[in-house]
């Protein structure tokens, strides 16, 4: 019994989700109203505030179902060999997810709270995080990992940011192209790193292999990462 109701609400919530999803979609966020949720729904008002406890929760639950069709549609895709070509493909498909759903994007990214990242930019940062890895990986990062991935987002949203905000008929992609470019001059190198490479790219590339080594202990390993953010942070 107690699994039915369980399932129940999952279904009631799922459909709340779609249903707010689609408002979101034809009519931006001020169409996302607890009335309107609720009547296309089919759900009261009480309903909707015990599943998600208010409005801003609603709107979470809608953000990170709507970037998790992102998410599938960049795990779909299969890798290039060069971990840089995989960045690439990461912006282009993070303008393109924002540029064909503006509404969304803006939910997600438009309307930062200090302290408190929802469940979209936490996974997007994940996203992030994992791209710029493999590149550390292979010796060819510049700066520090924290420091890539936190350009990337500023960058890469700033522009879809600004791309949403232009009207389609001016909109030049271009502007994602160019800004694309200088990030990854920012923050990589132009071939995989030699036999003998510098201290920071070398910090950076051990500091992404760190969580494989298992010699040492745990206090070690994170003494260890703190040596090498220090000399990644600050050029050698």
């Amino acid at each position: 019994m107690k699994a039915s109701r369980i399932a129940a609400a999952d279904t009631r919530r799922d459909r709340i989700v779609s249903r707010a999803a689609g408002l979101l979609d034809a009519g931006g966020r001020e169409a996302v109203s607890t009335r309107a949720v609720c009547t296309a729904a089919g759900v009261q008002a009480p309903t909707l505030y015990r599943l998600f406890g208010d409005k801003r929760g609603l709107l979470d639950a809608v953000a990170a179902h709507g970037f998790m069709t992102y998410m599938n549609s960049e795990t779909a895709r299969a890798p290039d060999a060069d971990p840089v070509e995989n960045l690439r493909a990461g912006w282009d498909l993070h303008i393109g997810f924002g540029l064909a759903n503006p509404f969304l994007y803006s939910l997600i990214f438009g309307d930062p709270h200090p302290g408190a990242a929802p469940p979209a930019v936490v996974a997007s940062a994940e996203m992030l995080a994992g791209l710029v890895r493999m590149i550390a990986t292979a010796g060819r990062l510049r700066v520090g990992e924290r420091r890539a991935a936190e350009l990337m987002h500023a960058a890469s949203c700033g522009t879809t940011l600004t791309l949403i905000a232009m009207p389609a008929d001016r909109r030049d992609l271009t502007v994602s192209h160019l800004a694309r470019e200088a990030f990854i001059a920012a923050i990589t190198t132009d071939a995989p790193a030699s036999a003998a490479p510098g201290p920071v790219s070398a910090a950076v590339a051990l500091r992404a292999l760190v969580p494989q080594v298992t010699a040492l202990t745990g206090q070690e390993r994170g003494l260890l990462l703190e040596w090498l953010d220090r000399i990644a942070e600050t050029g050698g």
